[in-house]
């Protein structure tokens, strides 16, 4: 595999360094930007391109072939965004003489809404656990997951990372140290922190060893839970429950705020419940509730 000479790679760990130093980038962001620049380093290297001759026209070019291999559009924009920081970062520390990327835009993307489940979904699937047959080793873990990320919209990176200092069961808070480190307490309801109660006391203890540290969520050689292991129990369990939509740990989250928004809840409430830097990424919720709105007018309505 070929690898990116010493000049280029000292560019993108020193830009790797920025981010997370200055601009307090989470881990997984950082690799997103490892992955996406490394990409767009090497291509101008196997280019014969050093960092000072990388033009405008480059740029849209390595754009066009990203297009060309058929990344989604989402992927892409993210690449834009990477390109664009980096250029800035290089052009501020007087690295560059100009920025080529100044002009380069990010590519539209359509709108969409994220799936949601109904109530009634969200009641089947978290009931599911007790769907197995025989009754699996892990159904006080597995329904205190699925409460809490109904309970709570938290990420599912967030999820794996809570550790039990954190949980405040008895005010039914919990704190959330999300994107950044930025840190948020989102309330739960008795359901969530009852479940938590029963996982923590039945069965956790059994699982935790030396290498569970404070980590709530446990696998059975007592370390903390992977994403992808979160991801599957959630796959497993929509499929016990009959839900024929596609989803995944996040669909809990879009869930949270859509039945919030729903029941009344102020925007910014949760936004801040969502942790959500900007309110722009929580008006994509506010199209949800108007189509429930809609159809809330349309069944109700004598003229709907």
């Amino acid at each position: 595999m070929v690898e990116l000479d010493a000049a280029y790679s000292r560019v993108l760990e020193g830009f790797l360094d920025y981010l997370f130093i200055e601009r307090n980038f989470a881990g997984n962001t950082r690799e997103s930007y490892r992955n996406d620049l490394g990409r767009y380093l090497l291509a101008m290297q196997e280019d014969d391109v050093p960092l000072e001759a990388i033009t405008a026209e480059r740029i849209n070019h390595f754009v066009l072939a990203l297009h060309q291999a058929g990344l989604e559009p989402s992927s892409i924009a993210r690449n834009v965004s990477a390109i664009r920081s980096l250029h800035r970062f290089l052009f501020n520390e007087h690295r560059l003489a100009s920025n080529p990327a100044e002009t380069l835009h990010q590519p539209k993307q359509a709108r969409y809404l994220p799936a949601v489940l109904t109530l009634q979904e969200t009641e089947r699937v978290l009931e599911a656990p007790m769907l197995q047959s025989p009754p699996g080793r892990f159904l006080l873990r597995d329904r205190a997951i699925l409460e809490l990320l109904y309970a709570s919209g938290i990420r599912v990176t967030e999820l794996v990372d809570m550790t039990q200092q954190n949980l405040y069961l008895d005010e039914r808070f919990i704190r959330i140290f999300g994107k950044g480190s930025k840190e948020r307490l989102v309330p739960i309801g008795d359901a969530a922190a009852a479940w938590i109660r029963r996982y923590r006391e039945e069965l956790r203890m059994k699982l935790s060893n030396r290498n569970s540290l404070d980590h709530l969520f446990l696998n059975a050689r007592g370390r903390k839970l992977t994403r992808m292991a979160v991801y599957n129990m959630v796959k497993e369990y929509a499929r016990l429950a009959g839900i024929e939509k596609n989803i995944s740990p996040h669909t809990f989250r879009h869930t949270f705020a859509t039945h919030l928004l729903e029941g009344g809840a102020d925007l910014r409430a949760v936004q801040e419940m969502l942790g959500h830097s900007s309110i722009v990424a929580t008006q994509i919720y506010t199209h949800i509730d108007r189509t429930f709105v809609k159809e809330v007018h349309r069944t109700c309505h004598p003229r709907g």
